[in-house]
């Protein structure tokens, strides 16, 4: 669909501006540098606001001088020149990941990366992420070697409605007697308004969900329409400014950019009203650069050197962080400074071949003409799908569950039965057989409980009373007819407890009721959010109350506390910080509040310490190749370990019962990632379904319940 045609239909043209390959070489250069850890450069992040200004410059002066050439926006042409610009390099490093990512990652880790290659190729990443991000059971998972694409997703997703917008103002105006020519005053008071709105909306989701935002379309769109605008006024403004003028400008704005690179860290609301550093700072280097070189500064972004990395800088982004991230992971340590610098020298050999073997001839419409051009997406989807469905195989084979390995059982685990002596407890003997087994480095048993590729996924049921949503409901469950009744309070490691409680709730005629709010912790005092900069938390303080108020109501027989640490920022009742060496007794002293107000609520209080935490991903370990159960064996993690012994402390010094379930996780200091033929821990901390649900009668003979 075209807008009437008064002039002739020739090729829309961009003059080359070396001051804007400058421009890309500096925020390729601070990403990298930023995801490879370099101390003075924490907030190189900036350098993607850099790219979305710049992407939003050029593709509307693209657009613009369309329509001034031939007085119509072709939505054919442009998505053509789309696909040749991003498809085939996006396309072929996704492949390369999903290659990589089956060599060097574990099974698990290839059919995470599977999902997220799908959602990259739909342009979708930056909504799975946001999803992924949000999700507190899914924050301890490690990064994937794909998340980069989400930036790829916001520019697609802006210009699948940017061009359209501009294609419906370009036949309003045709109609309205203007017959060649940019509708300038519309295409400004569209780009004002819709700029304006999206800034507001980046600063208010900042400040209430920053993890969402930060993946946002609507919170980042402001930054391409700040480059649209530019690309609107510069040819007018920079004309009448004089050559120091101008350079001025540009040294302005690339101090801008500097100073949101040293200045900026993880730590920084982002993007909000922060990214108008970075982005004003793009904005004004293009509008210097729009009537010649801007001085000394406008000439240095157009030295050799920059003119290469800006050239290279697309493929420079594509590469560098699956590199970085499958090299971290692969070692299972921090890469340090001569790894990090091997994965940036990998970085950049692998961009210079990707950029002239694929994006050059790629971008020939010669070659491609528009309708070979359009079907590259057609055609990328199909080979990342073949692939995916390749990878979907291959995690099955390559974890061992198309094998035949035997479960641990108290008569096979690695040693002779009668050399050893279990415990009478069968739970408990079979944690100790399940140790024995992974000291002697027994193979991994093939068929586990819950499946070992999906068991990130293994929640308990919440219903109507998902209190991370925070829901008001209150929930009856178990025996819900019983005339007594035991509730649970608590965050995530509460809520790892339902299997369990509903068993016993309908077995021995208890109503059960479960107050837990992921990353909420049971501790009175008010915590920080899981965000950037850690903001106070307020709705775990209102959940708080609020499950405090229906255990009071409900006057229960039975409350189980059960709870991990609190989150490492802590505020006290006047809202300021508290210091880090008061974070423990803050913490106690929560507890203390907690547990002497439920002594006056409940009938009985007991604290269910939490469970040890393991430092890695349990599912990760055991589905790397060549791994055997001695490889999966580990020691609880010191901090868990500290939180739990706090929790334990308050409860002995209010006089609340406490239950330890380590015995039933452990052995001797080391924890088993299977036990008989059941995975203990869906993640570095939260127990399964299944085995959480094989401990109801462990729970119910440690209450005392009958």
């Amino acid at each position: 669909m075209t807008a009437p045609v008064t002039a002739p239909a020739t090729a829309p043209a961009v003059v080359h501006r070396d001051d804007i390959q400058g421009l890309r070489a500096i925020a390729v250069v601070t990403v990298i540098c930023a995801h490879a850890g370099v101390p003075f450069l924490p907030g190189g992040f900036v350098g993607v606001d850099v790219f979305f200004v710049i992407s939003g410059f050029l593709i509307t002066q693209l657009l613009f001088r369309e329509v001034e050439r031939t007085g119509r926006v072709s939505l054919s042409g442009f998505y053509a020149r789309r696909a040749r610009r991003i498809l085939p390099a996006a396309t072929l490093v996704t492949l390369a990941t999903l290659a990589a990512s089956a060599i060097w990652l574990s099974a698990v880790d290839l059919q995470t990366i599977v999902r997220d290659a799908l959602w990259s190729t739909f342009f979708l990443a930056n909504v799975h992420f946001a999803a992924v991000g949000t999700d507190y059971f899914a924050q301890e998972e490690p990064p994937s070697p794909l998340q980069h694409y989400w930036s790829l997703s916001v520019e697609e997703q802006f210009y699948l409605v940017w061009p359209i917008v501009l294609l419906v103002l370009v036949l309003l105006a045709a109609r309205r007697g203007r017959r060649t020519g940019l509708p300038r005053g519309p295409v400004a008071a569209v780009l004002v308004v819709a700029t304006l709105a999206s800034f507001a909306w980046s600063a208010a989701s900042t400040a209430s969900t920053p993890l969402s935002a930060y993946f946002s379309t609507p919170a980042r769109a402001w930054e391409l329409g700040l480059g649209a605008l530019t690309a609107l006024v510069a040819p007018a403004v920079a004309g009448r400014l004089s050559t120091a003028a101008r350079s001025a400008l540009c040294l302005a704005g690339l101090g801008l950019i500097l100073l949101a690179c040293v200045a900026f860290s993880e730590a920084t609301p982002f993007p909000g009203s922060a990214a108008a550093v970075p982005v004003v700072g793009s904005a004004l280097v293009l509008l210097a650069g729009a009537a010649g070189p801007a001085g000394a500064a406008g000439r240095l972004l157009g030295v050799r050197p920059m003119q290469v990395v800006g050239d290279w800088s697309y493929s420079l982004y594509l590469w560098h962080w699956p590199v970085l991230i499958i090299a971290e992971r692969y070692v299972d340590a921090p890469l340090g400074v001569v790894r990090a610098t091997a994965c940036v020298a990998l970085t950049f050999v692998l961009s210079a071949l990707t950029y002239r073997f694929v994006e050059q001839p790629f971008r020939s419409p010669v070659r491609f003409p528009t309708r070979r051009a359009i079907a590259l997406y057609p055609g990328a989807v199909a080979l990342v799908a073949a692939s995916a469905f390749g990878g979907q195989w291959y995690s099955e084979y390559s974890s061992g569950a198309l094998g035949d390995n035997p479960a641990i059982t108290l008569t096979n685990f690695g040693a002779d039965p009668s050399s050893v002596d279990l415990a009478k407890d069968k739970t408990v003997a079979l944690v100790q057989a399940s140790v024995i087994a992974a000291r002697n480095d027994m193979a991994i048993p093939s068929k586990l409980r819950p499946d070992l590729l999906s068991v990130r996924d293994d929640e308990p049921d919440v219903g109507a009373c998902d209190y991370e949503k925070d829901s008001r409901e209150v929930c009856p469950r178990g025996d819900v007819d019983a005339d007594r009744s035991i509730v649970v309070f608590g965050n995530s490691h509460g809520r790892m407890w339902i299997p369990a409680f509903d068993k016993i709730g309908e077995e021995l005629g208890y109503t059960t009721y479960y107050f837990v709010k992921p990353n909420c912790a049971a501790t009175l005092v008010t915590v920080g959010q899981l965000e950037p900069g850690s903001p106070l938390w307020q709705e775990c303080d209102d959940f708080r109350a609020f499950a405090l108020d229906q255990i009071a109501q409900l006057d229960p027989d039975l409350v189980v506390v059960s709870t991990s640490g609190p989150n490492p920022v802590l505020y006290d009742a006047d809202g300021n910080r508290i210091p880090k060496d008061g974070l423990d007794a803050a913490a106690r002293q929560g507890y203390v509040d907690l547990f002497t107000r439920l002594d006056s609520t409940a009938q009985r209080t007991v604290l269910l310490r939490d469970v040890p935490k393991n430092e890695n991903l349990p599912d990760e370990c055991l589905t790397e190749q060549s791994n055997t159960l001695g490889d999966c064996l580990w020691k609880p993690l010191a901090a868990s370990t500290q939180d739990a012994d706090i929790s334990v402390d308050a409860a002995e010094a209010t006089g609340t019962e406490v239950v330890d379930p380590t015995k039933w996780v452990c052995w001797q200091g080391e924890c088993p990632a299977v036990i008989g033929d059941v995975l203990p821990y869906r993640d570095r901390g939260h127990l399964t379904t299944v085995y959480a649900g094989s401990l109801a009668g462990e729970l119910e003979r440690a209450l005392g319940l009958q």
